[in-house]
């Protein structure tokens, strides 16, 4: 096991140095200029030319890269040109509110997906079964700002239910330790301020992960369906299995494979698609800053934070991977 986790973070090398060629291309082909950017449009010719070279950006492209890539390997991912606080700096500033929301997301995603998908499948062919499809269907194909900006409509400007943006209340005085407001309430005793916080994820939350809820309905209804029908659970019927160790030992289990595989995409996948979400609620993760970053045209944050999120896909990936065998016995990692 241990080896097979080094070869394939080993395999990582190639996949990320592939991945910076065509990052450093996709930030330099980007219309208009990190010095059009910040300076304006009021800058004057002089003006750009001297942040252009303050910065680099005057030099040759393969120049550009190589200096780029030889920082990189030293853990050097540069300084933003806006804040001109250090990019992994400004990551991790921003990075628990980002995990805080995916996981929440995530908890919304699985919690009711699996149950629903599962529930669809033991009642296949009724009118439950095809109101699970449909549903499932909408989810896939609203998208995801568009049910942002209805959500936030209803339920923080017309009913005020819930906060409209950001990741806590101005009146709340909150001690903050680790980043995840949610944790640092809990653990300080702060419990207004976690519950603050909680509400404060419940629409972004909501909206982040009805389409990876959609997707886990459909592929657990379609896992069951196919296990259900299997030799050894018509066995283990005709050897009168008790039906709830048939359910959870036979069926469900034997179903989840697919089902983790397609959560941990889907993981992967919330970190990389916060960015509308967090832009509609003002909510300050790597996404809604990701999207400040290519307005501004602030190459070295879009550069580092796409290499960050590349490496925990790529650890996510790894992580589903290895669960196989705690899952399914007969699963082994060759």
């Amino acid at each position: 096991m241990l080896r097979t986790i080094g070869k394939r973070l080993l395999l990582l090398i190639p996949t990320l140095f592939g991945l910076s060629i065509l990052l450093f291309a996709w930030v330099r082909a980007l219309p208009g200029g990190p010095a059009v950017a910040l300076l304006g449009e009021k800058a004057t010719p002089a003006a750009v030319e001297q942040v252009n070279a303050l910065y680099g950006f005057d030099r040759p492209l393969i120049e550009q890269y190589v200096t780029w890539i030889g920082r990189l390997l030293q853990g050097d991912f540069g300084a933003s040109i806006v804040t001109s606080r250090p990019v992994v700096e400004e990551f991790f500033r921003r990075f628990p509110a980002t995990i805080e929301l995916s996981i929440a997301a995530l908890v919304f995603a699985v919690g009711i997906g699996i149950p629903l998908g599962y529930w669809a499948a033991r009642r296949h062919g009724k009118w439950t079964d095809h109101g699970a499809v449909i549903f499932s269907l909408v989810g896939i194909t609203i998208p995801v700002f568009f049910l942002a900006f209805i959500l936030k409509y209803i339920f923080a400007v017309q009913l005020g239910w819930l906060p409209s943006d950001g990741r806590q209340s101005p009146r709340i005085n909150a001690t903050h330790v680790t980043g995840f407001y949610v944790w640092d309430g809990i653990i300080t005793g702060e419990f207004d301020a976690a519950w603050d916080a909680i509400l404060h994820l419940v629409l972004p939350a909501l909206a982040l992960g009805t389409i990876p809820l959609a997707i886990i309905v459909r592929i657990t209804r379609a896992s069951v369906l196919e296990v259900q029908n299997a030799d050894y659970v018509r066995t283990g019927k005709a050897k009168g299995v008790a039906p709830a160790t048939l359910r959870n030992r036979f069926i469900l289990r034997n179903a989840m494979l697919p089902v983790i595989t397609t959560i941990g995409l889907q993981t992967g996948l919330l970190i990389s698609g916060a960015v509308l979400t967090e832009t509609v609620f003002a909510y300050p993760g790597i996404g809604s800053f990701l999207a400040q970053s290519i307005f501004a045209r602030d190459f070295p944050v879009l550069q580092g934070f796409i290499i960050f999120i590349a490496i925990a896909y790529a650890l996510i990936n790894l992580a589903v991977d290895v669960s196989y065998s705690l899952i399914d016995p007969r699963v082994r990692v060759q």
